[in-house]
């Protein structure tokens, strides 16, 4: 495999979550140690291993916390002048193998032999192991998209509620390393989720930011990886994992959307910002809602318990992109407000307007007209925010610079420091040695955005998938949930041209209104049996149709037919009387009784009932009428005048004999 940057990245991170168990491990052994003995000798020697084992687990947590941060990684090559972008790493897990349990249970729910399943088997260990690690692009995406609707069907076929599979599931979490150990195949499914939204940041931060097309990509990868993300808050709730739980997805929801807004400043501003009044305003208020939203997500951050397991360096670099973003709204301003003076062919309302609406409250003894008409008082408001922007610009590099982590991202810092000295000489170039005595408080800009960042929900139904286990049978019917009884072999003939059964459904077709007297209920067919293969075809997958067609040419030898029964209902299904379907309104027995006057009731003799199935649309009426009147009054049936074809249906979509 090509060593990458990220794949490098990632098998570093795969190594210190390794050492990071190891040392869990160390430590959770010295811990019950400790409360065992009694011994001082031995409780002073412990106490100084665990201290050991504490101390290289912060210094495996804070190199973590490092890979966590390294964006320049994931960022595109040619991004030298925007500031990174943060991606969620993938989680890691352990290998998993599915081969025995699931040939076992093969062999016990399906009674098929699981040996037979080897290729898929493999396909599916095949798939799981490409999903560790994607590739940064659409198919990476779609694979583990079908890795995760795969995840469906098997928890369906093979991870009954009753009992464990004796599979056990192992993930990593992304921010602390703490390995995840369960047998529940739903936390498979919500690493994999989190993965393919990890994934989707990591191909936003891609994106060249340097062009629009770039920039529109950016924002929709993030809005679909918070789609992604809000899906899994919202689906597995009870998600063991730290980086899972809902109040750290909250919070890295909001920071992706957050992203997304950047983007879509950025993408606003990529051609340059035309020099007009109102143009400059609206721009300063892009700038104030991202450092807004920004702002949001450092509080959403530093609340207990996500401040204790989000990257410190994460939070920092939040509140850097605040702190950087409000300086530009308040540089935009102060441009607006010294460079353009009210000249006779302005649009005073217009402007008057747009001053307005910057603000959500002016400083005392001023109004919007009075700023725009008042050169002396509109260059020192200027000032204030040229001021203001300065202070911000300072702190976002004075928090960068406190953060060892950020500080060694160099395209941060040349950014911050090139917005930094284009302030200061702005503010150089209007400073007069009197501005202290005329001191003013910037009031606050009004973040206001043309642009919503919205979640976009996961295209999971994009992918179409091929359940790899189809062979089962559909998995309405051949699933974990429902107990069948093994294939049972039953050797079909005719009587009077007559199988003495109805066939229903659609894959697998269905045994209804079966005869009791028929010759297919006496070799062993239930009623409501499903019928799995004929003659040694596998039809489970079959229609009513096609199923026919195989059964047609029985003849006198018969043909051989493999059925199954549902477990906890044969012991009622084969009980239930026939019933005439097919648009008949009436239910008639399957035996009608002949009843001789002169006879008593011991020596009454039942008459085999004539399936309806053979008789065509115009007799059942008159079947109906002669079939439960006694032999000596109706005689029997003659059977030539009823008699059509063993192959004759009532209608050629019924599937009826």
């Amino acid at each position: 495999m090509a060593q990458t940057g990220r794949s490098k990245l990632q098998n570093q991170r795969a190594g210190l979550n390794n050492q990071i168990l190891k040392a869990m491990r160390m430590r959770a052994g010295a811990e019950n140690l400790l409360r065992a003995t009694t011994n001082n000798k031995v409780r002073d020697q412990v106490l100084l291993e665990l201290s050991y084992v504490n101390s290289n687990l912060q210094v495996l947590k804070e190199e973590l916390e490092r890979l966590n941060i390294s964006v320049e990684v994931y960022q595109h090559t040619e991004q030298t002048s925007s500031i990174p972008l943060i991606p969620l790493g993938l989680k890691e897990t352990k290998d998993v193998d599915f081969t025995t349990p699931f040939k076992d249970f093969i062999l016990e729910h399906y009674s098929e032999d699981g040996a037979d399943y080897e290729n898929e088997l493999a396909d599916l260990m095949d798939l799981r192991q490409a999903c560790r690690t994607p590739s940064r692009d659409e198919s990476g995406i779609d694979m583990l998209i079908s890795y995760f609707q795969q995840l469906g069907f098997m928890e369906n076929r093979f991870f009954p509620s009753s009992r464990h599979m004796g599979i056990l599931f192992t993930w990593y979490d992304s921010f602390t390393g703490v390995p995840i150990s369960q047998p529940n195949i739903s936390l498979e499914k919500a690493s994999i989720l989190f993965n393919i939204g990890a994934l989707y940041t990591q191909i936003g931060t891609r994106c060249n930011r340097q062009t629009k097309s770039g920039l529109e990509e950016a924002v929709t990868m993030f809005q679909k990886a918070a789609g992604v993300l809000t899906y899994l808050k919202e689906t597995f709730t009870h998600t063991p994992s730290y980086d899972m739980s809902p109040a750290m997805l909250s919070a890295l929801i909001k920071m992706l959307l957050a992203e997304a807004q950047e983007c879509n400043f950025e993408q606003m501003i990529l051609s340059g910002v035309q020099n007009e009044f109102c143009t400059l305003a609206k721009v300063a208020q892009e700038a104030a809602k991202v450092s807004e939203v920004h702002m949001q997500v450092y509080k959403a951050m530093n609340q207990a318990p996500i401040k204790e397991n989000m990257p410190y360096s994460w939070s920092v670099m939040v509140q850097v992109k605040a702190e950087h973003y409000k300086a530009l709204a308040n540089y935009f301003v102060a441009i607006v407000l010294i460079e353009h003076q009210l000249g006779p062919h302005d649009d005073e309302d217009k402007q008057e307007k747009a001053l307005s609406q910057l603000y959500d409250h002016i400083p005392e003894g001023l109004t919007a007209m009075k700023i725009l008409k008042d050169k002396q008082q509109r260059t020192q408001l200027g000032k204030a925010h040229l001021s203001k922007a300065l202070v911000c610009h300072e702190e976002a590099l004075r928090l960068s610079s406190l953060c060892s982590q950020l500080k060694q991202i160099d395209v941060l810092q040349e950014i911050l420091s090139a917005f930094h000295k284009r302030a200061l000489l702005k503010f150089t170039q209007h400073q007069k040695e009197d501005d202290f005595l005329n001191l003013l408080v910037a009031p606050e800009i009004i973040g206001k955005t043309e642009y919503k960042a919205e979640i976009i929900l996961p295209p999971v139904s994009r992918v179409k998938v091929i359940d790899l286990f189809q062979r089962l049978g559909p998995l309405s019917v051949f699933s974990a949930k429902q107990r069948w009884t093994a294939p049972r072999k039953v050797h079909l003939t005719l009587e009077d041209g007559d199988l003495g059964f109805v066939l229903k459904g659609d894959c697998p077709v269905q045994i209804t209104s079966l005869d009791p007297l028929c010759p297919a209920a006496g070799a062993g067919v239930k009623e409501g049996d499903y019928i799995v293969a004929v003659e040694e075809r596998d039809c489970k997958w079959c229609s009513v149709n096609e199923v026919m067609d195989m059964l047609k040419g029985i003849g006198e030898e018969g043909k051989e037919i493999r059925v199954i029964s549902i477990q906890d209902q044969t012991s009622s299904m084969h009980n239930k009387s026939a019933t005439y379907s097919a648009g008949m309104q009436k239910t008639y027995s399957l035996v009608c009784l002949n009843v001789d006057d002169d006879k008593s009731v011991k020596t009454q003799k039942a008459t085999k009932k004539l399936s309806f199935l053979s008789w065509g649309f115009r007799n059942r009426q008159k079947a109906a009428s002669t079939l439960c009147l006694p032999t000596a009054t109706t005689g029997k049936p003659d059977s030539s005048k009823l008699f059509l074809s063993p192959y004759n249906t009532l209608a050629s979509d019924s599937g009826m004999y």
